[in-house]
């Protein structure tokens, strides 16, 4: 009896083991998750709001929305600065402008800065640029393929070049759209929008000339939301939506006056939405703050690739998951010039925003604010006196040195708190944490600086115009990796 009993016992035995290294060799079989494709859609001049899903009553955007309703939208989200290419540089880097070298407008990257997409090719990733560019010959060396994009937003070729992508090894692409920078093409891809549709900024002219220069923006948005929706397509065709990161955000605000180049939610915030079924929870807010230097360092993390000490920016990889975790306390942001002289500096801190000019003695002037239609009946309406105090702000002089913003119950920056006795301790908290970003990283105002461009009006001309001495040049802000304030103590 004995006997048969041990002979049940190893035969139990034998046949877990069998069990067990079945289970073992399947598991080794079994092939490990695919690292995520990622595709980043850069509008170019569209502002936070102005999307259907961020709460736009009229501008038609359906294929954004589903973006947002099947991933997470980001309410918090900030440029490094508003202006075109110094913000593409910030963001190929993930250094704030004054420290990638190419601070202002058409300044090209040096060679030698960091690139995320090539720290994404070196790990095995095939890398696409299409569309705008706008950073210099250095920056396109981190791409596999080069593309200046086809239509009259540069979009058409990004599902072909989907399609025509090699299919044994994940991919980046980096598409950016011209849609809506001025000037306006019109395409067949939209249902054209009606000024009596528009919304009027409170700061801008409701006149005829404002809403037909609005719509044909809509109009602008919603060709970029016509490509984002193919992209959306293509990647369903392919089966390879699931594992795929769609990252869609602006490189500066709207083409209109306080609104491009400016330091306020209309010129500095941008949309921010991420659809990756893999692991994002659809129809996700987030209201937890990050910068546009903070997406590759995200790339990065989702891709496994180890990030690059020079990198400033921090991953938010944990708020795509937990739309509630924080990744930081704090957003910068940069004035530089912009074909006018400028320098003004920005941080975000829970409900403030605080803004120090180094040049207040001029207006704050851009060439959205002087020219095009919204600019030139704002101007007429200036010199018959006819504008409302939330119309003045282009034509300050002097303005304000500081700008202290309760953003949440000022959604405008129309309530300047700087000098109000029961916000002192904040203004004096936002002006430590600027001091020791200035400090750390090594932001400059330049004693020599890059005179205006363009004349302004009423002024004689300038000079022939050449770049003179950038933030950050002083003290060698390229070679200081620094991030500065990042959490609170």
């Amino acid at each position: 009896m004995l006997h048969v009993q041990m002979r049940l016992w190893n035969s139990l035995l034998c046949l877990v083991c069998v069990v067990l290294l079945a289970s073992a060799s399947e598991a080794a079989n079994k092939p490990a998750p695919s690292r995520p494709n990622i595709i980043m859609i850069f509008a170019d001049d569209v502002s936070w709001n102005d999307l259907g899903c961020y709460g736009h009553p009229s501008i038609r955007t359906p294929n954004l929305d589903r973006l947002a309703k099947e991933g997470l939208r980001f309410d918090n989200a900030y440029l490094t600065t508003s202006s075109c290419s110094p913000s593409r540089c910030s963001v190929i880097t993930g250094r704030y402008p004054h420290n990638t070298g190419a601070p202002e407008l058409h300044t090209p990257l040096p060679e030698g800065q960091v690139l995320f997409p090539q720290l994404l090719q070196d790990a095995g990733y095939y890398t696409v640029i299409s569309g705008k560019q706008h950073m210099g010959p250095y920056a396109l060396t981190a791409f596999d393929h080069v593309s200046k994009g086809k239509g009259p937003g540069r979009e058409a070729d990004w599902v072909p070049i989907l399609k025509k992508r090699p299919k044994d090894k994940p991919f980046f692409c980096w598409f950016a759209s011209v849609d809506a920078h001025r000037k306006w093409q019109a395409s067949n891809e939209y249902q054209p929008h009606k000024p009596d549709e528009v919304v009027v900024p409170p700061y801008l002219i409701d006149a005829p000339e404002t809403r037909k220069d609005l719509a044909q923006y809509y109009d602008e948005i919603s060709r970029i939301d016509f490509f984002t929706g193919k992209i959306l397509d293509e990647l369903d065709a392919q089966g390879i939506a699931d594992n795929t990161l769609v990252l869609f955000f602006a490189d500066n605000g709207r083409p209109f006056p306080r609104c491009k180049t400016r330091l306020y939610d209309s010129g500095i915030k941008t949309p921010l939405i991420v659809r990756w079924p893999a692991a994002v929870k659809p129809g996700t807010v987030s209201k937890s703050l990050v910068s546009t230097i903070d997406l590759g360092p995200t790339f990065l993390e989702v891709a496994g690739v180890s990030p690059d000490p020079r990198i400033q920016g921090v991953s938010f990889q944990k708020v795509l998951k937990q739309p509630d975790d924080k990744v930081r306390d704090y957003a910068f942001a940069e004035h530089n010039w912009h074909v006018f002289k400028a320098h003004e500096r920005m941080v975000r801190s829970g409900d403030m925003l605080y803004i120090r000019n180094a040049w207040p003695e001029q207006r704050n002037l851009c060439v959205e604010s002087i020219e095009f239609p919204s600019g030139e009946v704002l101007w007429e309406r200036f010199k018959a006196g006819k504008l409302n105090e939330f119309q003045q702000d282009v034509f300050l002089k002097p303005r304000p040195a500081e700008e202290l913003y309760l953003v949440t119950e000022d959604p405008h920056q129309f309530q300047n708190l700087a000098s109000k006795p029961e916000y002192a301790a904040d203004l004096t908290r936002l002006r430590k944490v600027l001091d020791e970003w200035t400090a750390e990283t090594g932001d400059t105002v330049p004693e020599n600086p890059t005179l205006d461009r363009n004349q302004r009006p009423g002024k004689p001309a300038p000079p022939e115009f050449e770049h003179r001495e950038m933030p950050g040049d002083a003290r060698q802000a390229t070679t200081i990796n620094t991030p500065g304030p990042i959490l609170a103590p």
